[in-house]
């Protein structure tokens, strides 16, 4: 399948900072990629070279197939990019957002409206194409800024942060839209804090740290690094903790996972039927009262620890700068 989005061992340094340290990325067309990592990770700092809007210090990109660097202007008519925050005009109507859009774009003013009236009707906004933005509500507002980003009809579309600060509805409005440009043959580049919507949108997925892709794989692949399912139980006397690992270790996997916060006790296994039922058995018998039991697959938010080290409502402001990152591990299927 051929790449839309290629990066081998690209540098870019801030000072003493180094914010990319050998960044490497390959996407192929038409797909998906999720690219998450901690706040400071490298991230925003790849895309803006990936649309030419800053320069490497070292290594190589192409995107469409051009160079970021010697053929910047041809990836330009090739992109679009939808930053965390609109950029729209709220006086001004949806229709008339994106006409100006488009006559910054240099289309004539007849392709202007054309284009302007096709997107409205894609992003199912022309009930409300001639009403100001400032009465559109965080959805809607975000499928314009989509529909904004997509006058030039982008074979590579980059969203960072796309549904910061969106409500449920308005981030499944979001999905909906980028599936369907998918569908359409656009290839995209998604940045997010939301691992959910990752798991939810990529075909593949990049961890980033301190500067490099420390991971690899689809969602599923990334998960099954943590060793496939897992048995949680909750029991109602924490005495009860150690007991119940004892049993889970019999059960399971490895070591179990203990947190008495929670007064959870949680193993990887193998056998999900077989192991579930052994578990429920040796309780009773042991006359462990368990408020839950529960047999799930692990997160994404837990593989993102589980790489990185790193909670993350608990990350740090900057980490870009930091050494010792490893190389990226490639999760085969």
């Amino acid at each position: 399948m051929p790449l839309a989005i290629s990066a081998e061992g690209v540098t870019k340094v801030h000072g003493a900072v180094r914010a990319l340290d050998g960044f490497d990325l390959e996407v192929p067309a038409g797909t998906v990629h999720g690219l998450l990592g901690p706040n400071g990770a490298g991230k925003t700092t790849a895309v803006r070279i990936l649309t030419t809007l800053l320069g490497p210090d070292g290594g190589r990109a192409e995107v469409a197939g051009f160079d970021v660097v010697r053929d910047a202007a041809r990836v330009r008519t090739r992109i679009g990019l939808l930053g965390q925050y609109a950029a729209l005009d709220e006086v001004l109507g949806g229709r008339q957002n994106l006409e100006m859009f488009g006559r910054l774009y240099r289309l004539g003013a007849r392709e202007a409206r054309l284009r302007a009236g096709e997107l409205l009707a894609r992003f199912a906004l022309t009930d409300v194409a001639e009403r100001a933005v400032t009465g559109y509500s965080g959805g809607m507002r975000r499928r314009l800024d989509l529909a904004a980003s997509l006058i030039q009809a982008p074979e590579v579309l980059f969203l960072d942060e796309p549904t910061t600060g969106l409500d449920p509805r308005g981030r499944t409005e979001v999905w909906d839209a980028v599936r369907e440009l998918v569908a359409g043959g656009t290839t995209v580049l998604l940045t997010t804090q939301y691992l959910d919507e990752a798991d939810r949108l990529a075909d593949t997925i990049s961890v980033v740290d301190h500067g490099r892709v420390i991971a690899r794989g689809t969602p599923t692949e990334l998960k099954s690094r943590l060793g496939g399912d897992r048995i949680d139980v909750v029991v109602r006397e924490p005495l009860d903790l150690a007991a119940a690992a004892v049993i889970l270790a019999h059960v399971g996997n490895g070591d179990p996972e203990i947190r008495h916060d929670e007064r959870r006790v949680g193993v990887a296994v193998t056998d999900r039927v077989g192991a579930i039922t052994a578990t429920v058995r040796a309780l009773h018998d042991a006359g462990i009262e368990a408020e839950d039991i529960a047999l799930r697959r692990p997160t994404l938010d837990e593989v993102f620890l589980a790489i990185t080290g790193v909670r993350r409502d608990d990350e740090p402001a900057d980490r870009a700068g930091r050494a010792g990152a490893g190389d990226a591990t490639e999760v085969a299927a």
